[in-house]
């Protein structure tokens, strides 16, 4: 698929995944996107962990409350930790939102769908501490979102954007100079 087509047509996809195992040779092909994004000052501060062995998804998505992706084949845990590049600035957040998206570009363009699940899990139940204390992650460590990865059973709804000109300007806000 074009880089545009991707970019275009990616969509958060919420709906039912076929029973469809993902090839590990097109998972290990995402998380080479994920790792090839950008990083502040080159701390590489994001890590993944690819969940597709069902006995492992199904204990993962148990703790999952409530539920998300219950039909998914694949997860993808987005990984955090805390490294300054310097004085007190640490580039986490843009690190792993730019590996998030690399990813998501990369699910769709080989024909998968996702959805970056980040809030459901980070918010004060703390699903992800349950899920990084069962997968044994350490500390340092903090689970920042979930990609379930498959290929889904309904068509994929397209989301409406805002015009183009409501949104972009150029030489200036709001205008077109």
């Amino acid at each position: 698929m074009d880089i545009f087509d991707a970019i275009n047509n990616r969509t958060s996809y919420r709906g039912k995944y076929k029973d469809i195992p993902v090839p590990k040779a097109d998972l290990i092909k995402i998380l080479e996107a994920g790792t090839a994004a950008p990083s502040g000052c080159n701390k590489q501060t994001t890590s993944f962990i690819a969940v597709d062995d069902k006995r492992l998804l199904a204990e993962v998505k148990a703790l999952i409350d409530p539920p998300i992706a219950v039909t998914a084949p694949a997860f993808i845990l987005v990984l955090t930790q805390k490294i300054y590049a310097y004085r007190d600035k640490c580039f986490n957040i843009q690190d792993y939102s730019a590996a998030i998206e690399n990813m998501l570009l990369a699910i769709k363009g080989l024909g998968y769908e996702s959805c970056w699940y980040e809030g459901h899990i980070t918010d004060d139940d703390d699903i992800a501490g349950k899920i990084a204390h069962h997968m044994g992650i350490p500390d340092e460590y903090r689970i920042v979102c979930i990609l379930p990865v498959g290929i889904p059973e309904e068509e994929p709804k397209k989301t409406s954007k805002q015009p183009f000109e409501s949104r972009i300007w150029f030489n200036g806000f709001g205008g077109n100079k």
